[in-house]
């Protein structure tokens, strides 16, 4: 979608890629970045320009084999401590959502099933294919069943830029209708993720 918002405002565009989903929020309120890719959340809201979501992604738990969790019910309780990249989504929405259990941070989305292992912790929480992939790739590992969370996927921007947001706003709605989104999670293999509904 970058590529053709470019071609679209007759713009060159340069990818700049971050470790971690905070590091694109504070991109965009410095100013570092025209546009970002981030998963709509009330918190990073507060500080920038979202617009409906393209895609829809999940959020899973993964354990142990041997865990006595077997459900997403079982997460929240006291003595279990959930890995989860430092403030990606799913950090903002578990650290509103967890009563019982206890949040462990790592530094980002990617290292979460390795800190679980290292660190023989309860539960790693991510999004559904990194850790289906995580399962594959470290033995002795199991995902629970449904998600936890839905994540939309949306174009942000700084606050304050609403003419901005309003042409992205219809840009997004557009590559949705058009079958582009569709196109490009086919193009590029992408499993678990779904063209989010024509925003109201």
């Amino acid at each position: 979608m970058s590529l053709e918002l470019g071609r679209r405002l007759g713009v060159p565009v340069k990818l700049v890629t971050f470790t971690s989903a905070g590091q694109v929020v504070d991109a965009v309120k410095a100013a570092q970045v025209d546009i970002a890719f981030v998963a709509i959340d009330p918190v990073r809201g507060a500080d920038m320009g979202q617009t409906p979501a393209y895609v829809v992604i999940e959020g899973a738990y993964l354990v142990p084999n041997a865990s006595p969790i077997r459900t997403n019910a079982d997460v929240d309780r006291a003595g279990n401590r959930i890995v989860v990249g430092n403030a990606s989504a799913y950090d903002l929405y578990l650290s509103r959502e967890i009563k019982a259990a206890t949040l462990v941070r790592a530094p980002s989305s990617p290292l979460v099933t390795d800190m679980l292992v290292a660190q023989n912790m309860e539960v790693a929480a991510g999004v559904k294919q990194q850790l289906q992939a995580d399962a594959k790739r470290i033995p002795g590992l199991r995902l629970l069943e449904g998600r936890f969370m839905v994540i939309n996927q949306a174009m942000g921007l700084r606050k304050g830029r609403e003419a901005a947001l309003r042409y992205l706003t219809a840009f997004v709605e557009e590559m949705k209708a058009s079958g582009f989104v569709e196109r490009a999670l086919a193009r590029h293999g992408i499993e678990g993720a779904a063209v989010a509904a024509a925003a109201r």
